[in-house]
């Protein structure tokens, strides 16, 4: 890559008062939006089926990383790439993922818990995976060895992803109501934020586009079908049904990109190790298009459960108040 056109970028995206302010402050708004969607119920049914939560965060926080490595090793990628695809390979899932898993049909108290579980998570995690990977691929042809400021990359993570689902929590407990009615602008603002970025950068690396594309494109699509195959994989060694597998593939094959853009560009200050995060953040609407598909198919050839079939310790309201939202709040 060319080192002028490299500085340039770094200098338009990663010192742009846009990507410096506003993509933190948008981000911390959407972490709010994966609280809002967080109920006690949720809590109290997973405790009766934790292996799938339990095994699939742990494939999500640990065994995703791991195969962006061995991706970067085996395609043999350049090194901006390989450090990106390792970053938006530690990143959660977001409150994308949860709607994907709502339109699928799949377990959405699962996908909810998975995401706010990871999110809290890799607030550690993402900083010690991206320093591994500038160690293991920078030297190789960046011009200046990079390193990501642990602490630094803590705090900022806390105050933009752990404060907010903790406040979107508390919105949901304290007014239900007023929380149901702002997931969807939440949802909404975070879907225009995510494109409008991918737009931003997409120009700004118009000139040679193709060859980024070129580079990190088969990367990208294999880190994400890996994701994919591994959440069915987790699913079936928890010994949980296609309904769970199929969630667990979402979570793991849909990423929140603007974690993966917050940390590449505001830290890192890299357009071209964005790349990968933003190129994801465009491709993973498709394969999700086809999960959700498949999951409406699959639901719709599955005969309604009787009652023999519904376990005894999880009746049809479990009676905690926010899931009366219309009864507690009616402003």
């Amino acid at each position: 890559m060319d080192e002028t056109k490299d500085s340039s970028l770094a200098e338009v995206l990663g010192g742009n008062p846009l990507i410096a302010v506003g993509l933190p402050i948008s981000l911390a708004i959407i972490m709010v939006g994966v609280g809002l969607t967080l109920r006690f119920r949720d809590f109290h049914n997973v405790v009766y089926y934790p292996a799938a939560l339990i095994l699939g965060s742990i494939a999500q926080i640990l065994l995703m990383p791991a195969i962006a490595f061995a991706l970067a090793y085996g395609l043999d990628v350049p090194s901006y790439i390989a450090v990106g695809l390792v970053v938006i390979a530690a990143c959660p899932g977001g409150t994308t993922s949860n709607v994907f898993a709502f339109l699928a049909k799949g377990n959405l108290a699962l996908s909810i818990l998975m995401t706010a579980l990871a999110s809290l998570i890799t607030v550690f995690t993402i900083p010690l995976f991206t320093n591994l990977a500038l160690g293991l691929f920078s030297e190789q042809s960046l011009e200046t060895p990079m390193q990501l400021p642990v602490q630094q990359t803590v705090i900022m993570l806390v105050a933009i992803i752990f404060v907010p689902v903790l406040a979107g929590m508390g919105m949901r407990a304290w007014k239900p109501a007023v929380a149901t009615r702002l997931e969807g602008a939440v949802s909404a603002f975070g879907m225009f934020v995510l494109v409008a970025l991918v737009v931003l950068i997409v120009y700004q690396t118009r000139n040679h586009l193709a060859l980024l594309l070129a580079e990190a494109g088969p990367a990208v699509i294999a880190l994400n079908l890996a994701g994919i195959a591994l959440g069915f994989a987790t699913a079936k060694l928890a010994g949980r049904d296609h309904r769970d597998g199929l969630t667990l593939a979402i979570e793991m094959g849909i990423k929140n990109s603007m974690i993966g853009l917050t940390v590449t560009l505001t830290l890192l200050q890299s357009a071209e190790i964005a790349m990968p995060a933003a190129i994801y953040g465009l491709l993973m609407y498709f394969s999700a298009g086809l999960m959700v598909a498949h999951g409406r198919r699959y639901a719709g050839l599955q005969a309604a459960p009787v009652a023999a079939d519904i376990p005894l310790h999880v009746p049809e309201d479990v009676g905690f108040p926010d899931d009366h939202p219309e009864m507690l709040d009616k402003d």
